[in-house]
């Protein structure tokens, strides 16, 4: 009996372990979902966005590629917002989405995705709709390999509606099997070449980013750190967290303005970057690229990043084999050990008889959570303190929106939790950026995704006021956003939701939450 192309995609995916499908369907994709297979499992959202942001997490939770089911045109352009996060953040996602079927395409009638390859563009590493039907299961199958080779990212496949039922091509199970490997090593002399600048350097430092985390490099990251006594920052803007952050060398993270960042690297010789770009800037803060006598030498695994780089000398390759064979080949140095970040200070009073400081949530977060928590942060207005204050050692510990796309916050903590059900997962989360994908709460309800989410509550736009006061900028409009009840909101979602408005109470409810094994949203009032 001939096998459909239906019938083919499915045991691919099932041969790639790709039997975790997040989507919202609409009539393009009804056929692709008919007689779904009792061993896959179909994770709902509510909102496209939401879909991709589930995804997102648990791609990269997982270190594997995702797959995703949108709807045509509207149900892509509803993703795209997500997609500026996971192409930042190197998330192999494959994203599928229902065309029209193959004889009305030229037609344009309703739900066509016209230039369907060009719609998701620049936002993934490759797109494509297949010229026939017997061509669908290879292009799903090339897909999947170009998500998942290094620079790791998501690509998009439109496929018509009326394939799904049309026979699959002679020996479409050859595809099953494949094996595609895009691990690469620097060569020996690349490689004495960088130990030989490590061992000269007067004073090198190590800037780590966050494919540092996604490899899971942070073993040899911390023993070439060790093992040449090198200050560790934290790259701007880090979608990870790559070095542990109470180990004794980290410096902190590097703020994202040109002049920051020379001053805080100046009297450094040789910086040595990797798994981050040199260097992702935001803020407009004119100054020297990079300071007098320093040098950079830059690895990533991504050409793009290698090539756009105003500076350094690159070395395009695997993060962590590369950082094992630095660790393992370089010397050990007899620099005197670095000093590392001060303590934070007290917690400042909050000011407010029902308000906390942040710093508080913070401090009891990093009292209470278990060592290997996982928090998820699209609080960008407190990131620095969360930085500051919070224990994550180990990989996996730390996500935050890599192109500062909102909305990420709820359905990447959803997505990472539904990956990593031996750990908890906590998502602080402004109010400003809760709303963008507050439906999400519905999936982690229906799905009893043990999530804990920490809205910090301060009527306003946190981030946006301080960049008004750095331009300088006065009488902006749309800062605040008061009158929002995120409890009845998670409520009426089927998310249990409390509040808590002094030190005490956040205690209890987090303690309450930690011992429960279902979503909780708790709702901070904080200055």
């Amino acid at each position: 009996m001939t096998k459909t192309v239906h019938t083919t995609t499915y045991e691919l995916l099932r041969e790639r372990g790709m039997t975790t499908i997040f989507g919202n369907p609409g009539s393009n994709e009804l056929p692709f979902l008919k007689n779904f297979p009792t061993d896959f499992r179909y994770v709902l959202g509510l909102h496209e966005g939401v879909v991709l942001g589930m995804a997102d997490g648990y791609a990269q939770a997982t270190g594997r590629p995702a797959f995703v089911n949108l709807h045509a045109a509207a149900g892509t352009g509803n993703a795209m917002g997500a997609l500026t996060n996971s192409m930042s953040s190197h998330s192999p996602l494959v994203i599928t989405a229902g065309q029209q079927v193959r004889s009305m395409i030229g037609l344009e009638p309703m739900l066509t995705n016209v230039d369907a390859v060009s719609l998701p563009r620049p936002l993934v590493k490759w797109s494509y709709e297949p010229a026939s039907a017997q061509d669908v299961p290879r292009a799903i199958s090339q897909a999947i390999h170009m998500a998942a080779l290094p620079p790791q990212g998501p690509v998009y496949v439109s496929v018509p509606y009326d394939d799904w039922d049309a026979p699959s091509a002679p020996q479409s199970e050859l595809l099953y099997s494949r094996v595609v490997s895009g691990a690469t090593v620097p060569s020996t002399q690349v490689l004495d070449d960088l130990a030989d600048r490590l061992a000269q350097a007067r004073n090198p430092v190590l800037v780590l980013g966050s494919d540092v985390d996604a490899t899971r490099a942070q073993p040899a990251a911390v023993k070439l750190a060790e093992k040449q006594r090198l200050p560790v920052w934290i790259a701007p803007s880090s979608a990870r967290c790559p070095f542990p952050t109470t180990h004794p060398f980290l410096r902190g993270i590097l703020p994202a303005g040109i002049a920051s960042i020379s001053r805080l690297l100046d009297g450094h010789d040789l910086i040595l970057v990797v798994g981050a770009p040199v260097f992702r800037y935001h803020q407009f803060e004119p100054g020297v690229l990079l300071p007098e006598g320093a040098e950079v030498v830059h690895i990533t695994c991504d050409p793009q990043e290698a090539a756009r780089a105003p500076m350094g000398h690159a070395i395009v390759a695997d993060i962590r084999l590369t950082l094992e064979l630095i660790a393992q080949s370089a010397s050990a140095s007899e620099r005197p050990k670095p000093n590392g970040r001060s303590a934070p200070p007290k917690a400042p009073p909050s000011g407010h008889a029902q308000r906390l400081a942040p710093e508080v949530v913070f401090d009891v977060l990093a009292e209470l959570a278990p060592r290997d928590a996982i928090y998820i942060n699209e609080s960008t207005s407190t990131t620095n303190i969360l930085w500051d204050r919070l224990p994550m050692e180990e990989p996996g510990s730390y996500y935050f929106p890599a192109a500062g796309g909102l909305g990420f916050g709820i359905p990447v903590a959803i997505g990472v939790q539904l990956a990593c059900q031996d750990r908890r997962v906590i998502a602080v989360i402004g109010d400003g950026s809760a709303n963008f994908s507050i439906t999400a709460l519905w999936t982690a309800a229906q799905h009893r995704v043990p999530a804990i989410f920490v809205i910090l509550k301060n009527g306003t736009y946190g981030a946006l006021r301080w960049f008004a006061d750095t331009l300088q900028v006065e009488d902006v409009p749309g800062l605040d956003v008061p009158g929002i009840d995120f409890c009845s909101l998670a409520r009426g979602y089927g998310v249990r939701a409390v509040t808590a408005d002094t030190e005490q109470g956040f205690r209890e409810v987090l303690t309450a939450a930690l011992d429960q094994e279902e979503p909780i949203l708790i709702e901070v009032a904080t200055c």
